[in-house]
């Protein structure tokens, strides 16, 4: 089983402030000078699979259903929840947020959102924004990258043979080097064009005979439109995620700007009230550009979430490359109160993209 808790020094200080009681009195004399705004980012919430077993991207669980309980309701306590529309609007009237303001918000739209993290945000009375893939809940297929992940993880193939990336080694029989392997095709995939990954793929769902057209696993399922739609009439937000989870900045400009307009259609058509929230698909800052930027608020959308790790001191300012703090499966109770708390000590640093992609990681071959 993975290992949980606090590990490294950030999660060890974030429990020491925790369990000491130095939480509370450092977050108030924190929000008396500093009121930037704080955006959580989530993916699944489901229990802890196996690795030996689970057959998907574990780095996509960010906290096992308690944690989650433990943390919404820490939040609620402690912070001032706000809904991304309510921040919209405040930023719209130029008003200034109030002090220890977090947003809650989750991307892709995997089932386990409807299954598991809706029902423990409205017992905590936290409201939260869901940024869906809409071509996913039309379809039913798979995420592309965690079928990626899958595959590499289940074939029988003797090899993995990735022209594109400089990357032919053979396939060892264990789970644990083959999520590293998968890893390391994950990071070097994104300085492909999004066409060129999306083809590299299919290439191997057809080499392998693992396709995903007609696949609805379980374990990598995104939720349905109905399951939006009611979490939407209970009081949830959705915005925008792209159609096909593709890195918007690395699509043909037509392409991005017909991905950006057709999302926002269909999530006005399928949920019945226009969309104005979008989140850049994967959301390093390769993901997104300028020219994203623009077409997103062309369409009609009227703030942007990034996956830049930090706050928003100025949130008027990059209101279109939002920074968030992405919530991890290894953040104990302490180091996540920390992390609120104490942002720019205890998040994770973002590592920004170098001028070329990263070496291949040396595997066994």
């Amino acid at each position: 089983m993975p290992v949980r808790g606090a590990p490294g020094m950030r999660g060890r200080l974030g429990e020491l402030c925790y369990s000491s009681g130095l939480l509370t009195p450092l977050q108030r004399v924190r929000a008396w000078w500093q009121r930037d705004l704080r955006i959580l980012a989530y993916h699944r919430v489901m229990p802890l699979p196996d690795p030996a077993t689970y057959a998907f991207d574990m780095e996509l669980i960010s906290t096992p259903p308690d944690e989650f309980r433990e943390q919404m309701r820490w939040l609620a306590r402690h912070f001032r929840p706000m809904r991304l529309t309510d921040i919209v609007e405040a930023l719209d009237a130029g008003e200034v947020l109030p002090p220890d303001t977090v947003a809650v918000t989750f991307d892709d739209g995997y089932d386990d959102n409807y299954h598991v993290a809706a029902p423990i945000l409205e017992e905590a009375g936290v409201p939260a924004t869901f940024f869906v893939s809409t071509g996913h809940l039309d379809s039913g297929r798979p995420y592309g990258y965690d079928w990626l992940v899958h595959m590499i993880l289940v074939t029988g193939a003797p090899r993995l043979e990735l022209p594109d990336l400089g990357i032919d080694i053979t396939l060892p029989p264990d789970r644990d080097s083959r999520r590293r392997i998968a890893g390391n095709v994950l990071l070097r995939m994104k300085w492909l064009d999004a066409l060129a990954q999306t083809a590299m793929t299919e290439r191997l769902e057809q080499e392998w005979n693992l396709p995903s057209v007609d696949a609805r696993p379980a374990a990598c399922r995104p939720m349905t439109w109905d399951q939006a739609r009611e979490m939407s009439a209970a009081g949830f937000e959705f915005g925008s995620h792209g159609v096909h989870h593709r890195m918007l900045a690395r699509l043909p400009q037509d392409v991005m700007e017909r991905e950006i307009r057709e999302s926002k259609a269909t999530l006005d058509r399928e949920l019945g009230t226009p969309s104005i929230l979008m989140s850049y698909p994967v959301g390093g800052d390769r993901a997104y550009s300028d020219a994203v930027i623009a077409a997103t608020r062309s369409a009609g959308f009227r703030l942007a979430c990034s996956y830049v790790c930090g706050t928003n001191p100025e949130p008027g300012v990059n209101r279109y490359a939002l920074n968030r703090l992405p919530v991890e499966a290894n953040m104990g109770p302490g180091w996540f109160a920390a992390m609120l708390a104490l942002p720019r000590l205890m998040s994770y640093p973002t590592t920004r993209h170098e001028a070329h992609p990263p070496q291949a990681q040396p595997c066994s071959r």
